[in-house]
């Protein structure tokens, strides 16, 4: 079914095709955009494995790419004559690339869906286009989200190729780094990177979270030490402190802001108000809009208009 944008129906880059239209519907439509043909067949295991990250991709292009079905079993002559032009169809699923009315590439089997982008990119780039950028980096959001950092780094390291000042990629590619125990590479990337780009939210907030990690693993073996300290003296500030920090490393983040916070309402100037800084720490590092940024900073919010 067609999308209605603007009040005009925006056409399906998907379409199922067949002999009598694949030079309307193929050769002639990738004179304006490159075309995906994917030849599979219905007993196809790896068929149903590929179509649908092969859509997933070839939507999220919006338009610049489109993709064209064809059941083999069903358009036999059509495949003996693209065979017969060199194309091997004798095993399925194969998807063909055409561009400006010729073929540009393929590939067979059953791909991952970071391979296929990688595939599309490399036609599109041949072609003189590229995957839109907000496209990438919102996919790339979404599979950090879904704690994919592995399939995030892809799509951010693609789109730092394609934007080297786009801040965000910059700061995703860095968390990925962060996330799959790569730290020392993550600092260095962001130590590289021009002033501008340094003082972007997000990238301040990727060194903040990485400062907090390594102070965290620090401090994690003193757990037991901390609490002990505070609960002899509830007005050791820098017992909270560190263990705040250990807190908020082991994924206790609530805890981490309420310590913190503890210390605030004891002595918010205690050491140049550290406590207060600490925790402004932590709501860099977590994100200005995250869940639990919002949550401790309406505690402390209340806790300061006392």
């Amino acid at each position: 079914m067609d999308t209605i944008i603007g009040g005009e129906p925006a056409q399906d880059p998907i379409k199922d095709g067949d002999q009598r239209t694949f030079m309307k519907d193929v050769i002639e439509a990738s004179r304006e955009v490159p075309v995906l043909v994917d030849f599979w067949a219905t007993w196809c295991g790896p068929c149903k494995a590929l179509t649908p990250a092969l859509e997933k991709v070839v939507r999220a292009a919006q338009g610049r790419v489109r993709l064209v079905k064809i059941d083999i079993d069903k358009n036999q002559q059509l495949v003996a004559q693209l065979s017969q032009m060199g194309l091997p169809l004798q095993s399925v699923p194969t998807v063909v690339a055409f561009a400006k009315g010729q073929i540009a590439d393929l590939f067979q089997g059953a791909l991952p869906e970071g391979e296929i982008r990688k595939f599309i990119e490399g036609v599109l780039k041949t072609a003189g286009g590229q995957l839109p950028g907000a496209d990438l980096l919102a996919e790339a959001k979404a599979l950090l989200e879904a704690n994919d950092p592995a399939g995030a780094l892809e799509l951010f390291a693609t789109l730092g190729q394609q934007e080297p000042d786009n801040a965000e990629a910059l700061a995703g590619l860095a968390r990925c780094l962060m996330l799959l125990d790569e730290e020392e590479q993550a600092a260095q990337m962001l130590d590289s990177l021009p002033d501008a780009i340094k003082a972007h939210a997000e990238v301040a907030a990727v060194r903040a979270a990485l400062e907090l990690a390594k102070a965290g693993r620090e401090a994690q073996g003193k757990l037991g030490e901390m609490q002990a300290r505070i609960a002899a003296d509830p007005d050791d500030h820098a017992a909270r402190i560190e263990l705040a920090v250990a807190l908020n490393a082991a994924g206790q983040r609530q805890e981490a802001a309420d310590e913190l916070l503890a210390s605030i309402k004891r002595d918010q100037a205690w050491n140049e108000g550290a406590a207060r800084r600490q925790l402004l720490q932590l709501f860099e590092a977590w994100g200005l809009m995250d869940p639990d940024t919002l949550k401790a900073r309406r505690k402390l919010s209340t806790l300061l208009n006392r």
